[in-house]
Protein backbone atom coordinates (compact mmCIF):
# COMPACT_ATOMS: atom_id res chain seq x y z
CA UNK A 1 0.00 0.00 0.00
CA UNK A 2 2.69 2.51 1.10
CA UNK A 3 4.59 1.60 -2.22
CA UNK A 4 1.50 2.09 -4.58
CA UNK A 5 1.38 5.65 -2.59
CA UNK A 6 5.01 6.39 -3.32
CA UNK A 7 4.69 5.63 -7.03
CA UNK A 8 1.92 7.52 -7.50
CA UNK A 9 3.27 10.52 -5.55
CA UNK A 10 6.24 10.30 -8.14
CA UNK A 11 4.20 10.01 -11.15
CA UNK A 12 2.46 13.16 -9.83
CA UNK A 13 5.85 15.34 -9.76
CA UNK A 14 7.54 14.08 -13.14
CA UNK A 15 4.15 15.20 -14.67
CA UNK A 16 4.02 18.19 -12.73
CA UNK A 17 8.01 18.90 -13.82
CA UNK A 18 7.03 18.41 -17.52
CA UNK A 19 3.84 20.96 -17.06
CA UNK A 20 6.52 23.53 -15.75
CA UNK A 21 8.57 23.41 -18.24
CA UNK A 22 6.52 23.47 -20.94
CA UNK A 23 5.29 26.52 -19.39
CA UNK A 24 8.74 28.21 -19.91
CA UNK A 25 9.60 29.61 -22.85
CA UNK A 26 12.91 31.10 -23.59
CA UNK A 27 14.42 32.77 -26.71
CA UNK A 28 17.27 30.30 -28.34
CA UNK A 29 19.77 33.12 -27.65
CA UNK A 30 19.30 32.70 -23.97
CA UNK A 31 19.80 28.65 -24.40
CA UNK A 32 22.74 28.87 -25.97
CA UNK A 33 24.33 30.40 -22.40
CA UNK A 34 22.17 27.60 -20.13
CA UNK A 35 24.69 25.19 -18.87
CA UNK A 36 23.63 22.01 -21.08
CA UNK A 37 25.54 19.35 -22.78
CA UNK A 38 25.28 21.18 -25.97
CA UNK A 39 28.24 22.82 -24.55
CA UNK A 40 30.01 19.77 -25.53
CA UNK A 41 29.41 19.99 -29.13
CA UNK A 42 29.56 24.30 -28.87
CA UNK A 43 33.14 24.57 -27.72
CA UNK A 44 35.06 22.32 -30.29
CA UNK A 45 32.45 23.83 -32.74
CA UNK A 46 33.53 27.62 -32.15
CA UNK A 47 37.06 26.50 -31.79
CA UNK A 48 37.43 24.80 -35.26
CA UNK A 49 35.45 27.24 -36.93
CA UNK A 50 37.99 30.17 -35.24
CA UNK A 51 41.06 28.20 -36.18
CA UNK A 52 40.05 27.92 -40.18
CA UNK A 53 38.72 31.71 -40.17
CA UNK A 54 42.27 32.69 -38.03
CA UNK A 55 44.33 30.01 -40.90
CA UNK A 56 42.54 31.55 -43.67
CA UNK A 57 42.75 35.10 -42.81
CA UNK A 58 46.76 34.82 -42.31
CA UNK A 59 47.11 34.11 -45.50
CA UNK A 60 50.38 32.99 -46.63
CA UNK A 61 52.07 33.82 -43.66
CA UNK A 62 54.96 31.43 -42.68
CA UNK A 63 54.55 29.41 -39.74
CA UNK A 64 51.14 29.88 -39.41
CA UNK A 65 50.00 26.12 -38.31
CA UNK A 66 51.77 26.88 -35.16
CA UNK A 67 50.47 30.65 -34.82
CA UNK A 68 46.95 29.32 -34.93
CA UNK A 69 47.90 26.30 -32.39
CA UNK A 70 48.92 28.70 -30.44
CA UNK A 71 46.34 31.26 -30.69
CA UNK A 72 43.27 30.03 -31.65
CA UNK A 73 41.88 29.30 -27.87
CA UNK A 74 42.24 33.13 -27.04
CA UNK A 75 40.37 33.78 -30.15
CA UNK A 76 37.83 31.45 -29.42
CA UNK A 77 37.27 32.87 -25.65
CA UNK A 78 37.21 36.68 -27.13
CA UNK A 79 34.12 35.52 -29.41
CA UNK A 80 32.64 33.57 -26.11
CA UNK A 81 33.02 37.17 -24.39
CA UNK A 82 31.46 38.71 -27.61
CA UNK A 83 28.51 36.57 -27.66
CA UNK A 84 27.76 37.44 -23.60
CA UNK A 85 28.05 41.05 -25.12
CA UNK A 86 25.42 40.49 -27.43
CA UNK A 87 23.31 38.78 -25.45
CA UNK A 88 23.34 41.33 -22.31
CA UNK A 89 22.27 43.71 -24.39
CA UNK A 90 18.73 41.19 -25.70
CA UNK A 91 18.74 39.97 -22.44
CA UNK A 92 18.62 44.02 -21.02
CA UNK A 93 16.13 45.15 -23.58
CA UNK A 94 13.91 41.83 -22.99
CA UNK A 95 13.44 42.04 -19.50
CA UNK A 96 12.94 46.33 -20.07
CA UNK A 97 10.11 45.44 -22.20
CA UNK A 98 8.62 43.31 -19.25
CA UNK A 99 7.60 46.77 -17.24
CA UNK A 100 4.52 47.64 -16.53
CA UNK A 101 3.34 51.45 -17.93
CA UNK A 102 0.23 53.40 -17.62
CA UNK A 103 0.56 54.51 -21.16
CA UNK A 104 -1.82 51.91 -23.63
CA UNK A 105 0.33 52.65 -26.97
CA UNK A 106 3.73 52.33 -24.69
CA UNK A 107 2.66 48.74 -23.70
CA UNK A 108 1.60 47.94 -26.81
CA UNK A 109 5.25 48.68 -28.07
CA UNK A 110 6.66 47.23 -25.52
CA UNK A 111 5.04 43.98 -25.90
CA UNK A 112 5.89 43.59 -29.87
CA UNK A 113 9.02 44.82 -28.58
CA UNK A 114 9.90 42.44 -26.61
CA UNK A 115 7.96 39.41 -28.54
CA UNK A 116 10.45 40.68 -31.08
CA UNK A 117 13.57 40.43 -29.56
CA UNK A 118 12.74 37.34 -27.82
CA UNK A 119 10.96 35.54 -30.43
CA UNK A 120 10.83 36.70 -33.69
CA UNK A 121 13.05 39.62 -34.55
CA UNK A 122 11.44 39.71 -38.27
CA UNK A 123 8.39 40.50 -36.44
CA UNK A 124 8.91 44.15 -35.77
CA UNK A 125 11.18 46.50 -37.02
CA UNK A 126 12.89 47.89 -33.65
CA UNK A 127 12.91 44.39 -32.90
CA UNK A 128 14.82 43.94 -35.59
CA UNK A 129 17.11 46.82 -34.80
CA UNK A 130 17.77 45.97 -31.58
CA UNK A 131 18.80 42.49 -32.98
CA UNK A 132 21.08 43.92 -35.28
CA UNK A 133 22.54 45.85 -32.90
CA UNK A 134 23.37 43.45 -30.65
CA UNK A 135 25.51 41.21 -33.23
CA UNK A 136 27.19 44.62 -34.03
CA UNK A 137 28.18 45.21 -30.64
CA UNK A 138 29.01 41.04 -30.13
CA UNK A 139 30.90 41.82 -33.40
CA UNK A 140 32.65 45.06 -32.35
CA UNK A 141 33.76 43.23 -29.19
CA UNK A 142 35.01 40.07 -30.93
CA UNK A 143 36.98 42.56 -33.45
CA UNK A 144 38.44 44.56 -30.34
CA UNK A 145 39.62 41.86 -28.48
CA UNK A 146 40.86 39.53 -31.50
CA UNK A 147 42.94 42.66 -32.66
CA UNK A 148 44.84 43.18 -28.99
CA UNK A 149 45.58 39.21 -29.07
CA UNK A 150 46.69 39.36 -32.48
CA UNK A 151 48.89 42.17 -31.87
CA UNK A 152 50.25 40.89 -28.45
CA UNK A 153 50.77 37.36 -30.58
CA UNK A 154 53.04 39.19 -32.71
CA UNK A 155 51.58 40.32 -35.79
CA UNK A 156 52.22 43.83 -37.46
CA UNK A 157 49.31 45.96 -36.48
CA UNK A 158 47.51 46.22 -40.41
CA UNK A 159 47.80 42.28 -40.75
CA UNK A 160 46.18 41.94 -37.00
CA UNK A 161 43.08 44.55 -38.28
CA UNK A 162 42.79 42.30 -40.99
CA UNK A 163 42.74 39.19 -39.51
CA UNK A 164 40.53 40.44 -36.52
CA UNK A 165 37.87 42.32 -38.78
CA UNK A 166 37.44 39.00 -40.39
CA UNK A 167 37.04 37.07 -37.40
CA UNK A 168 34.31 39.24 -36.32
CA UNK A 169 32.25 39.78 -39.64
CA UNK A 170 32.51 36.12 -40.37
CA UNK A 171 32.05 34.84 -36.66
CA UNK A 172 29.42 37.10 -35.23
CA UNK A 173 26.25 35.54 -33.87
CA UNK A 174 24.04 35.72 -36.38
CA UNK A 175 21.74 33.07 -34.98
CA UNK A 176 20.50 35.72 -32.69
CA UNK A 177 18.52 36.48 -35.79
CA UNK A 178 16.62 33.06 -35.50
CA UNK A 179 12.85 33.08 -34.94
CA UNK A 180 12.74 31.07 -31.71
CA UNK A 181 8.94 31.37 -32.68
CA UNK A 182 9.22 28.49 -35.11
CA UNK A 183 10.41 26.25 -31.94
CA UNK A 184 7.40 26.91 -29.97
CA UNK A 185 4.79 27.43 -32.41
CA UNK A 186 3.86 30.86 -30.31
Amino acid sequence: MEKTESIRRDSALKRDRREVFYNILLPVWLLLFWPTYLWLLLIPANYLIDRFVLKWSLGDMPERGLFCRKNTWKICLAGFLGDFAGVALLFGVFMLTGTSTEDPSLGEFFEKLGYGVGFNPFSHLPAFLVVAASVTLAGAVIFFLDRAILKKAGLDPDAAKRSALRLAIITAPYLYFFPSAVLYNA
